[in-house]
């Protein structure tokens, strides 16, 4: 008995017989009604365990309708613990699908969603047939962690077993496409949805709004009207955010009059996502108008208001606005901390990373070692960063292959660090790693991953990992992305290329582009292509004195004093003025 007792406990003390006795009342021959019903009345998992040890004194524990009644419970992210759910579910001679499907759910609401899809290649093996309540769950792992092959196999055994046209899997099917970034497979499980739902309609218009495809999300958008379809919070918001993301007030507008024309009822969510929106369109007047009018302001609120002053360079509104707030979390503070070291205010870690400043960047790694502090994720990733920009890559390194969880930004960091540092082929082994590890890359991914191919002159890997950006991952290349390969081909010399490739730009280039190509025009002596861009530069009206003074010292270098002087008078018509170098020297901890 004592070991029966012992394994219901899961290797804990639990209760004694007496205390155990007291939850089962007075029933002396236990029927699965008699379970049942107090299972429903079960509250905590102590009162579970009470349960189960009396389930085991009286002989019932081979029961698999009870135990999976136990295994459900243990599985409730409320009150339930999978731990517990496990051990039930190991310990039964014959886990049914009732069993798998709780579990499996229970997992891919966890931590550590990996071991639903382990269950269920468990599950299939075993010969028990899934349904449709298992897929969508498995499919759930599959989103959260960008696994698209393993989608792949679950969308063909799902339609091998009859379940593909069920709407709750292709839902799922649709998300995980979604997460995956690879919008064209998730539109075409939307284009065969014969019963789509307000969730597939979201889906489809998320997934189009989170990659940048404005157009597509619109016309979706008036294809939901056509059809009479009522969108709600999370359709507006999903198209507010395109707008957000890409300056389109147009967009934006059009929103907020549909919002106001159909008296559709909005919460706070979709007002701040306007009030971001005008902000990030150029359009503070209106964002501060919005916000005026809100009547339950909350923490998000404040903060995008923050924001809108930080962006617009009104560090004083933003400083205002930020000690006006009622509630501060951890997002607010860090929107004026990001605030400030914009302004070149820098922060402890941040401070250290930009001035290179590695002793008080030690001091402040000592602190938190000393005062106990949790390293998270985030702190983590800060210490790499600070370690890497003060020249200790290798201390760097240790912290972030010591780390037991890595993010998105973590590998991010990594492979920036071994870019800042020449250390092209280890960025590129480092991006592969990442890949395995199950995480997906996202456009700052790529702009390291460039920018190593860059330093270190890698010219067909560089084209290769620019070519599969949108291809493979669905990420449209960006400004930085462009300059980074302007830059990668000017050093290799193809400076026609990296011509043709700035002509074939998507958006207008701007001034890095442009100077990352007079650079190679510099090193390779081009000055007919360097003439080019200086007329760029004059019609974009930017006077970056860097560019100006490079182009003049290119003039000088091919004795072409005439030209020199040109770009000297241009300089001195325009009130361009040579910035100065600056360099310090730290003597017993003062500069």
């Amino acid at each position: 008995m004592s070991a029966a007792l012992k394994h219901a406990t899961v290797g804990s003390r639990l209760f004694c017989v007496h205390s155990a006795q007291t939850i089962w009342h007075n029933f002396k021959s236990p029927t699965h009604q008699t379970l049942h019903h107090l299972l429903e009345r079960c509250s905590s998992m102590r009162e579970l365990k009470l349960l189960h040890a009396q389930i085991i004194l009286h002989g019932l524990s081979g029961q698999v309708l009870t135990i999976g009644k136990l295994v459900s419970f243990c599985t409730s992210p409320e009150l339930g613990d999978l731990r517990y759910a496990q051990l039930l579910f190991d310990q039964s001679p014959q886990p049914n699908k009732f069993m798998y499907n709780h579990l499996i759910k229970g997992y891919s609401n966890s931590d550590d969603p990996i071991r639903s899809l382990l269950l269920y290649r468990q599950m299939v093996n075993a010969g028990i047939s899934p349904n449709e309540f298992t897929i969508p769950f498995v499919v759930k792992t599959c989103a959260c962690k960008s696994l698209y092959w393993e989608a792949v196999i679950l969308h063909a055994h799902a339609i091998k077993l009859g379940m593909g046209s069920h709407a709750c899997v292709q839902n799922a099917f649709l998300s995980a496409y979604v997460a995956c970034r690879l919008i064209n497979s998730a539109r075409k499980v939307f284009d065969d949805i014969s019963d789509r739902t307000l969730v597939s309609w979201n889906s489809i218009i998320g997934g189009y709004a989170k990659l940048g495809f404005c157009k597509e999300a619109i016309l979706l958008f008036r294809e939901m009207q056509k059809l009479d379809v009522v969108p709600d919070v999370i359709t507006l918001v999903c198209l507010l955010s395109v707008s957000s993301k890409h300056g389109n007030l147009e967009l934006g507008r059009f929103m907020h009059l549909y919002i106001i024309a159909t008296g559709i009822a909005i919460d706070s969510i979709v007002t701040n996502a306007l009030i971001d929106m005008y902000a990030k369109c150029g359009h503070l007047q209106y964002a501060e108008c919005v916000f005026d009018q809100m009547l339950d302001k909350n923490v998000i609120s404040w903060t995008c208001m923050v924001n809108a002053y930080a962006n617009y360079g009104l560090i004083d509104y933003a400083l205002e606005m930020f000690n006006r707030m009622p509630v501060k979390n951890v997002v607010s503070w860090n929107s004026i901390i990001c605030c400030h070291v914009q302004e070149g205010k820098y922060i402890v870690l941040s401070s250290c990373s930009h001035m290179g400043d590695l002793e008080l960047g030690k001091q402040a790694h000592n602190y938190i070692g000393n005062n106990n502090i949790t390293l998270s994720v985030t702190l983590c990733n800060a210490l790499i960063d600070m370690y890497a920009k003060c020249g200790a890559l290798q201390t760097a390194m240790d912290i972030f292959f010591g780390m037991p969880k890595k993010n998105v930004v973590s590998w991010n960091v990594a492979i920036g660090a071994l870019a800042l540092h020449g250390f092209g082929e280890e960025a590129i082994d480092m991006f592969e790693k990442m890949r395995g590890s199950g995480l997906f890359p996202d456009e700052i991914t790529f702009t390291g991953l460039l920018s190593a191919c860059s330093h270190s002159g890698l010219v067909d890997k560089g084209r290769y990992y620019f070519d599969i950006m949108s291809s493979k991952f669905g990420i449209s290349p960006g400004v930085t992305h462009y300059a980074c390969m302007v830059n990668l081909l000017g050093r290799g010399g193809l400076l026609g290329e990296a011509m043709a490739l700035i002509k074939g730009m998507p958006m207008k280039p701007d001034v890095v582009v442009w100077g990352a190509l007079l650079g190679a025009c510099r090193t390779h002596g081009n000055l007919e292509i360097g003439k080019q861009i200086m007329k760029q530069l004059l019609e974009l009206g930017r006077y970056n004195s860097g560019l100006y003074v490079l182009l003049s010292n290119m003039y000088s270098e091919s004795q072409r004093w005439d030209d020199m002087r040109k770009i000297r008078k241009i300089m001195d018509e325009s009130g361009i003025k040579k910035c100065w170098a600056i360099s310090s020297i730290e003597i017993n901890g003062f500069c």
